[in-house]
């Protein structure tokens, strides 16, 4: 009884993926095989050639969401880390504080939030129109419908995802190894590379693998921000799937995403060396 122990506790979340996650991707890769319409339904016939033509159709869309998502997780690299060192590092007895502000945003919903960038960065809203009005900015600047209103709105709602993982990790580091670097002639440079950058490493994983896939498949910020040569990846499937109720070429799309998505996670982790993480991690 007592072998089969941890494989009962583990019985529920097993069910739970199987349920909801197995169930649903084999549902989907079938569909995927399908042909057909909504009107007359859909048959299985093996249509290999549904992720040929959905990549050629629409590759233009997949490789514009693969490079926003890399910009922003890039962009939310640059700026996670350095607040998270300093709430870890600096932040003292107001940590929690520090952390609280941080996650106060998501008390709001994900759209809402996403809109009120829209109307910030409108033409003629409060930032943008002041600044006209005072004739800091010509009348035809405008940052709404480009590509850096798509990847500054994917950046700021996916951020803190990249700086709590972070945190986590500085925040296990012992204040005591780096001064010990110190101690041993290393400068505050050479300290933080060779001392807290590699005892980072599996935040910083974990930051990027949880940025990075759900920037890359987000339909909202392009919708809502980005205009018609701003189209992602996600505006694509969302359509193909409520609009068109083309299901079989929308799940192409999403399986062709997906495998994508985790060659460049396995890319990404191979470079970084995920032993050397795992290391740290274990430390």
């Amino acid at each position: 009884m007592r072998r089969l122990t941890p494989y009962l506790l583990a019985l529920p979340s097993w069910m739970w993926l199987s349920i909801f996650l197995v169930v649903p991707l084999a549902a989907m890769a079938s569909v995927s095989l399908q042909t057909g319409n909504a009107i007359d339904g859909f048959a299985m016939t093996f249509s290999f050639s549904n992720y040929a033509d959905a990549l050629s159709t629409y590759s233009p869309q997949l490789f514009r969401s693969l490079g926003y998502g890399a910009l922003a997780t890039v962009a939310m690299l640059l700026i996670g880390y350095p607040v998270a060192y300093w709430i870890a590092f600096k932040g003292g007895r107001r940590k929690s504080v520090y952390l609280f502000l941080l996650l106060l945003p998501f008390f709001v919903s994900f759209v809402l939030r996403t809109i009120s960038w829209g109307f910030l960065l409108s033409d003629d809203g409060i930032l943008l129109g002041t600044l006209k009005s005072w004739g800091l900015l010509p009348a035809g600047f405008h940052v709404l419908a480009t590509t850096f209103a798509v990847v500054a709105g994917l950046t700021y709602n996916w951020l803190p995802f990249m700086i709590l993982p972070i945190y986590v990790s500085l925040e296990r580091v012992d204040p005591r190894t780096v001064e010990a670097a110190q101690d041993l002639y290393a400068s505050r440079a050479a300290a933080f590379r060779r001392v807290v950058l590699p005892l980072s490493l599996p935040g910083v994983f974990a930051g990027v693998l949880m940025t990075f896939v759900p920037a890359t498949a987000d339909p909202v910020n392009a919708q809502v921000l980005g205009g018609t040569g701003n189209t992602m990846i996600g505006n694509i499937i969302q359509t193909e799937y409520l609009t068109n109720l083309d299901y079989p070429t929308a799940s192409a799309l999403s399986f062709t995403l997906m495998a994508m998505l985790l060659v460049g996670i396995f890319v990404y982790a191979k470079a970084l060396g995920t032993e050397n993480v795992l290391e740290a991690a274990a430390r």
